[in-house]
């Protein structure tokens, strides 16, 4: 009898580790209940030729809970991405070249985002100083754009277009960008974060919705005035890409 006991055991024991299936059995007496909070009896990544699907089964706290104070997203499925978050700048050393008084210069990067989570992503940018020569003697001021109603600021982009507005900034345009940036001609000044008091960076990327490979241009431009002295002038921005959960 002891022997047929051991051999129902080993069977059974045999059996679930070729499955792989874990049964999860809710435990109770009068004086306590311990109720499992994952069977997992069908989660996993499934395919075929037409679909793709991602799901787990069993989980009796998942879901997304709030109130004034917090928000708790619960779940295998909250912390699982088919799209991993992915952030990239094309061109890390951007070269104006020679600036000449009154002949804006430009040149481009491209901010490429992946985004496949709860939530929300978002890109920022921000300048350590204007530009200015290595022994910091001489600047290129941000921009104010055209000036009068068309000043812009660290927030709101306006049309630069004048040969005699002088000053450094940047526009955007593709994907997921700020809604200010409406044509070629809209710029705005980078924050700075060398200010007595340091400007908060600048969304230039956001989005709530998934996406694979989002890419927005960012195009920085330049003009002197013809008393600007000449050097080599620079300056270091910073981009910070956060995910959302």
């Amino acid at each position: 009898m002891r022997k047929n006991i051991l051999r129902a055991v080993a069977v059974f024991l045999l059996f679930i580790l070729s499955t792989g299936i874990i049964s999860a059995v809710s435990m109770e007496s009068p004086r306590f209940q311990i109720d499992n909070a994952n069977v997992n009896s069908a989660s996993g990544n499934k395919s075929s030729s037409g679909y793709k699907l991602s799901d787990t089964i069993g989980q009796t706290a998942a879901g997304r809970f709030s109130s004034s104070g917090f928000i708790v997203r619960a779940g295998f499925q909250y912390i699982h991405s088919i799209i991993p978050f992915q952030f990239s700048i094309s061109d890390i050393n951007v070269n104006l070249g020679t600036l000449a008084p009154g002949m804006p210069s430009t040149a481009t990067t491209v901010l490429t985002v992946s985004f496949g989570s709860a939530g929300q992503y978002q890109v920022t940018a921000i300048e350590d100083g204007p530009l200015k020569t290595l022994n910091d003697a001489n600047t290129i001021d941000d921009t104010t754009c055209d000036g009068g109603a068309e000043t812009c600021d660290e927030s709101t982009a306006k049309t630069w277009s004048s040969s005699s507005a002088y000053g450094f900034g940047y526009n955007m345009s593709g994907d997921d960008i700020p809604t200010d940036f409406t044509t070629a001609s809209h710029y705005r000044p980078f924050p700075d974060r060398t200010e007595p008091t340091p400007e908060p960076a600048a969304i230039v990327m956001s989005s709530v919705n998934v996406g694979r490979d989002r890419q927005a241009t960012l195009t920085f431009k330049a003009n002197i005035s013809p008393i600007q002295p000449l050097g080599s002038y620079q300056t270091i921005v910073n981009f910070v890409a956060t995910p959302g959960f």
